[in-house]
């Protein structure tokens, strides 16, 4: 069993959850807020995309991506992994781009895979192509702290 800390988005508190129990949300032991479930990337697409990312009340760190795209698949990991360590501080989503061209074409994306870095919808950093995953925390701890 594998517990992991979640970092109240409303509090700041660091709270230790055990595995996820279907059907139980987990919430913050200070001020009972619902925390996010770190339970991996959530999968936007061109019709949630304005739910999702636009709404967010955190940064979000957007995998475009496409099922054919080897380095795509490379760079996945990383993208799971960021997803659980940044839970409550940053949304992580993945939008698959040959099932929703609304969005890539929206922000010009021509080669994947590709991290845009939004705040209410807007990109405030890009990264292209497979990156290291210090230097994607880097640039999201920068935006974090601007």
């Amino acid at each position: 069993m594998t517990e992991r800390l979640i970092k109240c988005p409303h509090c700041g508190t660091t709270n230790r959850l055990p595995p996820p129990v279907p059907g139980r949300k987990p919430v913050c032991g200070k001020c009972k807020t619902p925390l996010p479930d770190g339970g991996g990337p959530a999968v936007v697409t061109d019709n949630t995309f304005s739910a999702e990312v636009e709404m967010s009340p955190t940064p979000v760190l957007l995998d475009l991506w496409a099922e054919w795209c080897g380095p795509c698949h490379m760079l996945a990991p990383t993208i799971d992994q960021l997803s659980s360590e940044m839970a409550g501080r940053v949304k992580v989503a993945k939008l698959n781009i040959d099932e929703n061209p609304g969005v890539a074409n929206r922000f010009g994306v021509r080669s994947i895979p590709t991290l845009l870095v939004l705040k209410a919808g807007k990109e405030v950093d890009r990264l292209i192509g497979v990156q290291p995953k210090q230097e994607i925390v880097r640039r999201l701890e920068k935006v974090l702290a601007g």
